[in-house]
């Protein structure tokens, strides 16, 4: 017998420590999560352990042991609620994260059942708390978590004040069967009950996640009974009599009959290239569910394959999880940081160690505003999660308690503005504090960058650091004075040769002709982003009658409130403001709309309801918008006509009740061609 040699044995070894190091770190975690019910890592950082481990054991099975967290599905249950035995497991699901792995898991499933059709279904992973509820002769009897996959925590008494559970099953039901699904808390839900326990001094959850398994794993179900809790059915257990159909498609579908909610984002997937279609498009979409969902899962649609398929030691062979890019992760905050803008609020930043979150290094993050901070008791100093959502800046969801060393240090709103030693007031009523300096260099810097942005005069050429260099020279003192440089001024410039200032002088002469509603939003009047900005130019046709207007005016004009009436209103009573308007009026840039008759339409607001025949529905509401009218996503009192199309929906019954009066398509086209000759 040949002896192992000595870099083997090293080999082995190191392997083994290694594999213990990842056993006692993912046991750590697993007790943090499943248990208290507050992690400290990101999903992703322990999938990546998690990870680790499978293939240190996979090169070494020999080092393989029942107690390794690859041989179990979750944690052990709390007793404190009683135990439950599953009469079948609640198994995981292994892992995938790319098409390649996908198409590997398909391949090893397919080999081994050689010859046979195999088709999917696909569903959104909810990132909830995994349940069992068993019926007997049409009761819920027993609702338990997963524990460990064999026995779980019995919460009966608590998954009863889930209103979307069925108490009772119709009488046809099997005499006794199971059901799996999963309990979630929505992103709204999530952020109230955070609201409501930060008002109480209570700790907050971290996640949806860890707030709906705290939420039903309450000692007193009348705490259950006060949150927002849901649920989706995913699974049948088991039944008595057999009750599942040749799919899992067709059995949700009679689940679904018996009054069980079944999610309609599932998908029937014939292929697995369809199965990767669903994903990428949950993959980009995914900031739009009311819920939070960290991957799909994709199942073997024929139970006959499942069964034939079986289980590889606690993963079923027949269903795999897709994961999401990671959207979050967990670094230290190294500081806090404030930056102006252009209205002088003091808009605090999180300064982080680098890391990295779906692909992209994160060095800074969002953290909205001094309140949000206490709200999140956030600490210089603290362990963070950070999280990044689609293109979304990434923001600070929350510090991680239980890594604190005692010396973290609270966060305090400098008293004077750090661009200018301003002084920082906090109007009541608000959550921002705003430096008073009206002069201040950080927002004028702003409110340049603002101006001759895109949805502004869209000056092109003029970008933050020549907007920095013409403040920081003193050629600019205001956004008009963009419109007296000349040739003489900008050469010299960093990186403004001749035709680059060229190129700058016409961008800027061009932007003069800029419709009324741009040249409005680009001067960064508080809360007027660009649509109100086209309300208002629609209604007041003209600068000068616009900044004339009583508050009263102001706020008669549709879907302008009181707050935005009494924002314009106090812009408009600034002579500094009023000075910068003349000095654009003596430059040329146009003041005025394009004509008086243009709003013919002015002070109507339209809905549109159902199907249009001979237009689009985007033509009609470009033309509607075109002669002044505005339009509307609901019907209410100020809503002036309810269009109706083919198939119309709820909208039309409202109207009816409002006596709102309701144009057909050919009204429509009648009133707009009114409307368009009243124009010319």
């Amino acid at each position: 017998m040949i002896g192992k040699g000595v870099s083997d044995v090293a080999d082995i070894d190191g392997a083994k420590k290694r594999i213990e190091e990842l056993r006692e770190q993912i046991n750590y975690h697993n007790y943090r999560y499943y248990v208290l019910d507050s992690p400290e890592i990101s999903d992703a950082e322990y999938d990546e352990l998690m990870r680790e481990l499978r293939r240190l054991e996979g090169e070494h099975p020999e080092l393989i042991t029942p107690e390794s967290p690859t041989q179990r599905v979750g944690a052990a249950p709390v007793e404190a609620f009683g135990v439950v035995e599953h009469p079948v497991p609640l198994l995981s699901l292994a892992n995938v994260f790319s098409y390649d792995e996908l198409l590997a898991w398909h391949k090893r499933v397919s080999n081994l059942v050689s010859g046979s059709e195999m088709d999917f279904v696909c569903e959104l992973k909810l990132d909830g708390l995994a349940v069992a509820l068993t019926y007997t002769d049409g009761r819920l009897t027993t609702g338990a978590t997963r524990g460990d996959g064999y026995r779980g925590e019995d919460i009966t008494q608590n998954l009863r004040t889930i209103r979307s559970i069925p108490l009772v099953v119709p009488k046809d039901a099997p005499k006794k069967f199971e059901v799996r699904g999963e309990v979630y808390l929505s992103r709204t839900g999530f952020e109230k009950l955070n609201e409501e326990r930060a008002q109480e001094g209570q700790p907050l959850f971290a996640n949806p996640r860890n707030a709906a398994a705290g939420s039903v794993r309450q000692l007193d179900p009348r705490i259950t009974a006060k949150r927002p809790l849901d649920i989706y059915i995913y699974a049948l257990g088991y039944a008595d009599p057999d009750l599942s159909g040749p799919t899992h498609w067709e059995t949700m579908e009679y689940l679904k009959s018996l009054g069980f909610r079944i999610s309609p984002y599932n998908a029937y997937a014939p292929t697995c290239r369809s199965a990767e279609e669903y994903y990428q498009r949950w993959v980009k979409e995914r900031d739009s569910l009311e819920f939070e969902a960290d991957g799909i899962v994709i199942k073997v649609n024929s139970f006959e394959l499942q069964r034939q398929l079986g289980t590889v030691g606690h993963d079923p062979r027949w269903a795999v999880a897709y994961k999401f890019p990671s959207v979050q992760a967990t670094t230290r905050l190294l500081d806090i940081g404030i930056s102006v803008g252009r209205t002088g609020s003091l808009n605090p930043y999180a300064i982080l160690e680098p890391v990295s979150v779906g692909g992209v290094t994160i060095k800074q993050a969002a953290l909205h505003n001094e309140e949000d901070i206490r709200r999140k008791d956030i600490r210089i100093g603290d362990t963070v999660v950070v999280q990044r959502a689609g293109e979304v800046i990434p923001q600070v969801v929350g510090a991680v308690v239980s890594k604190r060393t005692g010396q973290e240090r609270f966060f305090i709103m400098p008293s004077r503005c750090p661009a200018c030693s301003g002084e920082v007031v906090k109007p009541e009523g608000e959550v921002m504090a705003r430096c008073t300096n009206a002069s201040c260099p950080a927002q004028i810097r702003e409110l340049l960058t603002h101006f001759v942005s895109r949805g502004g005069m869209d000056i092109e050429g003029i970008g933050e650091k020549l907007a920095a260099a013409l403040l920081e020279k003193g050629l600019v003192k205001d956004v008009a004075d963009l419109y007296f440089l000349t040739a003489d001024k900008l050469i010299g410039l960093e990186r403004m040769a001749e035709k680059s200032t060229a190129n700058v002088l016409n961008a800027i002469e061009r932007s003069k002709d800029r419709p009324l509603s741009r040249v409005i939003f680009a001067l960064g009047i508080r809360h007027v982003g660009g649509e109100t900005a086209e309300l208002l130019a629609s209604h007041f046709d003209s600068m000068d009658r616009l900044a004339k207007a009583s508050r009263e005016e102001l706020a008669s004009v549709p879907k302008i409130g009181p707050k935005i009436a009494d924002s314009i209103f106090a812009f408009f009573r600034q002579e500094a403001n009023l000075r910068i308007i003349e000095k654009l009026r003596r430059a040329g840039v146009r003041l005025e709309g394009e004509a008086a008759t243009r709003r013919s339409l002015l002070g109507q607001e339209f809905v549109l309801t159902g199907r249009l025949e001979s237009l689009r529905r985007g033509e009609a509401e470009a033309r509607i918008k075109e002669l002044g009218g505005t339009l509307g996503s609901s019907v209410t009192r100020k809503t002036t006509y309810l269009v109706v199309g083919a198939d119309p929906g709820s909208k039309l019954e409202k109207a009816k009740g409002l006596g709102t009066r309701l144009l057909n398509e050919e009204e429509l086209l009648r009133l707009l061609e009114e409307a368009n000759l009243k124009r010319r």
